[in-house]
């Protein structure tokens, strides 16, 4: 029953590490590829030209980055760096955010989850780093997985809008739209974070 368990963890976990793999990979060729984008997101680039394409790459290297450094937490050598690294890029992907979120928003309730969702990952990245320096391993370790839990919204995001493009009626999309850019990064923050509470080992 246990090496049941194990390997059915192991299979969902390839699963999801090749699905996000391949939405970050999407996202960083859309960086440079506007032609499929909704006008909504044209708009941006057309106003965004410079920190448009920043903010899609760092925001989608952040899906590959966080993972690897939480799944590479064992061995100090790989360890730093790779987290170095996602720090920064969580920051650059954080800090572009809002004027993305703000320019010709699909409206302002969109806006804010978007801005909310930056604050809370930066705030909890500034956490994790303050922990990890006053020696707090298992706290920072939180508070990493829960801004990973949040950086998982981008993928979410995704989800959620191919499957209203797929089961709508193309009706209410504005109202669909707001609710996504909060319910895609707070459902998985939200169950991560309750998670943590009960000491789910999968998440320890």
């Amino acid at each position: 029953m246990a090496r049941l368990r194990r390997t059915t963890i192991a299979v969902f976990a390839i699963c999801a590490a090749l699905f996000v793999a391949n939405v970050a990979g999407r996202a960083m060729v859309e960086t440079f590829a506007h032609d499929d984008f909704p006008e909504q997101l044209a708009v941006k680039v057309e106003q965004l030209p410079i920190i448009f394409p920043i903010h899609m790459f760092a925001g989608a290297l952040a899906l590959v980055l966080i993972p690897l450094a939480i799944a590479v937490r064992r061995w100090p050598r790989w360890h730093r760096p790779i987290a170095y690294l996602a720090a920064t890029d969580v920051l650059v992907a954080g800090i572009t955010a809002f004027p993305v979120a703000w320019t010709s928003p699909v409206t302002a309730w969109s806006a804010a989850g978007f801005s909310a969702q930056a604050i809370v990952w930066m705030s909890l990245l500034a956490l994790g780093i303050w922990h990890i320096r006053n020696g707090r391993r298992g706290a920072h370790r939180r508070a990493m997985l829960m801004m990973a839990a949040t950086a998982s919204g981008a993928v979410f995001f995704r989800v959620y809008l191919a499957l209203w493009a797929i089961l709508s009626h193309r009706h209410g999309f504005e109202l669909f739209y707001a609710c996504d850019a909060w319910l895609a990064w707070l459902g998985p923050l939200a169950v991560t974070a309750y998670g943590l509470r009960r000491g789910w080992r999968i998440l320890l």
